[in-house]
């Protein structure tokens, strides 16, 4: 077996200094239209303004977010590197986050330190702008690399320090302190995603979730005798043609006043390697099976993030971990297996599988914890790619205010939703002859079928559930990610947390 990554790749430490402060090596200055700088910006860079002036012109630089240009040894004491970024028209509100990650982009692979000056014409960056950059910075530096005995040249000299020159030190210190563990935690969402499952198997993967017992929060471990007492029948029958445990981690985290004050709760899918059991899967593109328990990545990321600012809430965080294999165990087209909610499902496909996980895991969190509402991501349906791409994410709930928080705080964070209709005449695709329901609805509106399935375990629970199939893993790079796991989820969820149901 190989070695395990023990800790999310990608740290580097965000410093902070004053802007009147000496700069050197690596230096980001940030520019408005017309080349509008601020004014600590322009006191250290005015011997190189004639330069600049002349790159601008021939680049065509018209400060449009995330363009820019550089200076190679500018005519600067101790600077090898000027590089320009563009802050936008003005028009728009600037994306703190994604600035971030597009001025990683223009400092090339190899350099080890660089210095951002943190302020626009009008003078300083606030704290939390400033903060919002230094999380873009890390989560584009993020990279897995652990498995790789050798490095090209690019990958060598990784980046090690950023050093922001802001306006206040003391308040920029303390919003990065809060960014910091949703930085984190989205890394390590990404490198439960890309961890390779003969690593990560079940029983590994709710080590890892055990692991936040430092910060405070609360870790059950369920293995498949406590299970099997409890009835996870659904989840259990999955697992049973593996030689991994079956594991369902419970996390809670006490932040509310009250100890007692109604939670909120995330529980996420985590098939850690799916075959697609007897009704096996092609074997091209298998391997990005091992991606199957983004949703449960999400989760756990999303208690690092919550846990390490403290967050004033109470949260239940739960993933059922299993692996679905075939073999002369596994469960079978045909047969009848009895969940947790005590409902009997008629299994039509092995491949179907993460929605049996999920009912149990649901129906226990629902029946136990009595939560405000419950927020369920998985790696669902291939069918949510073919309608909605790798852009979005599919949402669908029984719950209008529930749907509308998230679809606006996707849009803020810039994680989208998109939300799908339900109903009676989807639902009734899913009734079975032989028993309650049947666990696909067949081939025509497939996400929303599933999405009915698990509708029935959730009771009166004002419920969502986010099809991340498209987003969670494998989607195309963006201004701050380059990692095949993505982290999907973890920001959106936690600013939903921040917004809506902080005290």
């Amino acid at each position: 077996m190989a070695k395990s990554a023990d800790a999310p790749s990608g740290a580097l430490k965000i410093a902070f200094q004053k802007p009147d402060a000496d700069v050197s090596g690596v230096v980001v200055a940030l520019a408005g239209p017309d080349l509008a700088f601020g004014p600590a910006t322009a006191a250290a860079i005015a011997p190189a303004r004639e330069a600049l002036g002349r790159a601008a012109t021939a680049e065509r630089f018209k400060a449009a977010q995330g363009s820019g240009f550089e200076l190679l040894a500018p005519a600067l004491d101790g600077v090898e590197r000027l590089i320009v970024v563009g802050l936008g028209d003005g028009k728009e509100p600037t994306d703190w986050v994604k600035l971030g990650g597009q001025i990683r982009g223009k400092v090339a692979s190899g350099a080890t330190e660089f210095t951002v000056i943190a302020e626009t014409a009008e003078g300083a960056l606030a704290a939390e702008a400033v903060a919002d950059i230094a999380l873009g910075v890390r989560l584009r530096d993020y990279a897995f690399d652990v498995y790789k005995t050798k490095k090209k040249d690019d990958e060598r000299g990784r980046l090690a320090k950023v050093t922001f020159a802001v306006g206040d030190e003391a308040a920029a210190k303390k919003a990065w302190k809060l960014k910091e563990g949703l930085a984190e935690g989205v890394e390590l969402a990404r490198t439960l995603v890309n961890e390779p499952p003969n690593v990560l198997t079940p029983t590994e993967f709710a080590k890892r979730a055990a692991a936040l017992e430092k910060l405070g929060v609360e870790v059950e471990i369920l293995g498949e005798k406590e299970l099997k007492k409890a009835g996870f029948g659904a989840l259990l029958a999955v697992g049973q043609g593996s030689v991994q445990e079956s594991k369902v981690a419970i996390m809670r985290w006490n932040g509310a006043k009250e100890k007692n004050a109604q939670p909120v709760a995330f529980v996420g899918k985590g098939v850690i390697f799916d075959t697609g059991g007897i009704s096996i899967k092609p074997s091209a593109s298998m391997e990005d099976m091992k991606g199957d328990m983004a949703g449960a990545a999400c989760v756990v990321g999303l208690m690092h993030a919550l846990a390490s600012r403290k967050a004033k809430v109470n949260v239940i965080g739960a993933i059922g971990c299993v692996e679905n294999m075939p073999d002369g165990g596994s469960y079978r087209p045909g047969d009848i297996i009895t969940g947790l909610s005590g409902q009997t499902i008629e299994i039509i496909n092995t491949d179907a599988e993460g929605r049996l996980v999920l009912a149990d895991v649901l129906w226990h969190v629902q029946d136990r914890f009595k939560p405000k509402f419950m927020v369920d991501l998985a790696t669902l349906t291939g069918a949510i790619l073919v309608a909605l791409g790798v852009d979005n994410a599919g949402l669908f709930s029984n719950d209008d205010e529930l749907s509308e928080r998230l679809y606006k705080t996707g849009l803020a964070t810039g994680e989208k939703v998109w939300r799908m209709p339900m109903g009676p005449e989807f639902d009734k695709l899913i009734d079975s002859k032989f028993a309650d329901m049947k666990q696909t609805g067949g081939r025509h509106g497939g996400s929303i079928t599933a999405a009915q399935f698990l509708k029935r375990h959730v009771n009166d629970t004002p419920w969502a559930h986010l099809d991340i199939a498209g987003t969670g893993m494998g989607s195309p790079a963006s201004d701050i990610n380059r990692s095949w796991g993505s982290g999907w989820g973890v920001r959106l969820l936690d600013r939903l947390v921040k917004d809506y149901y902080e005290e």
